[in-house]
C-alpha cells in the first residue's frame, strides 16, 4: 500500500466534480486501499478520491466515529463507489473539520439522518441507513465528489474571513 498525498484547499482539483467510475478494476480497489491507508495514517474519519488528485466518485469512511480511535483499529473501512444520497431527514448542527482544510473546524447543518446507495468494490449494490457521526461523514465525502467544501455552508462573513486567515496562514 502507499500513501497519497492529501490535496489541501484551495488546490483545484478539491472543485472538480467527480466522474462516475464505469470498470472496477484492480486500479481503483488500490486507490481505494491506499485510500484507506492514507485516511487513516492522518486519523479521517473519510476521504473522497479527489482529496487524493484522481476525481472519481469514489469515498472511503471509518465506521469508528471515537476520534482518538481512528487509526487505532483495524475495523473495516467502508468503501463506496458511485455514491449517491437517495433519503434526508431532520436536521443538526455539528463541528465538522476536513483533511483537505487542516486546522480548521467550524459548526455546519447537515441532515441528521441519510440513505446511501452505491457500489461495493466487488460491484455488488450497497445501501445503508445511517444517523448521527455516519451520516455526516457521508454527506461531506460525497460533497466533495461534487466539488462542495464544507466552507461552502458558512455564512458569506464567515467564509470571506475564512479565506482571508487561512490563505494568508502557515499551515
Amino acid at each position: 500500500m502507499a500513501l497519497l498525498e492529501i490535496r489541501t484547499y484551495p488546490d483545484p482539483v478539491l472543485r472538480k466534480v467527480a466522474k462516475p467510475i464505469d470498470d472496477i478494476n484492480d486500479d481503483i480497489i488500490k486507490l481505494a486501499e491506499d485510500m484507506i491507508e492514507t485516511m487513516r495514517l492522518f486519523r479521517g474519519a473519510g476521504l473522497a478520491a479527489n482529496q487524493v488528485g484522481v476525481p472519481i466518485r469514489m469515498i472511503v469512511l471509518e465506521p469508528e466515529s471515537d476520534k482518538k480511535d481512528r487509526g487505532n483499529k483495524k475495523s473495516d473501512a467502508l468503501i463506496l463507489i458511485n455514491p449517491v444520497i437517495v433519503k434526508s431527514e431532520e436536521e443538526e448542527i455539528a463541528e465538522e473539520g476536513c483533511l483537505s482544510l487542516p486546522k480548521f473546524y467550524e459548526y455546519i447543518k447537515r441532515a441528521k439522518k441519510v440513505s446511501v446507495k452505491g457500489l461495493s468494490t466487488a460491484n455488488i449494490p450497497f445501501e445503508m441507513e445511517c444517523d448521527g457521526h455516519m451520516a455526516r461523514a457521508f454527506q461531506h465525502e460525497i460533497d466533495h465528489l461534487n466539488g462542495v467544501l464544507f466552507i461552502d455552508y458558512l455564512s458569506p462573513i464567515k467564509r470571506n474571513l475564512f479565506k482571508k486567515k487561512y490563505v494568508k496562514k502557515d499551515r
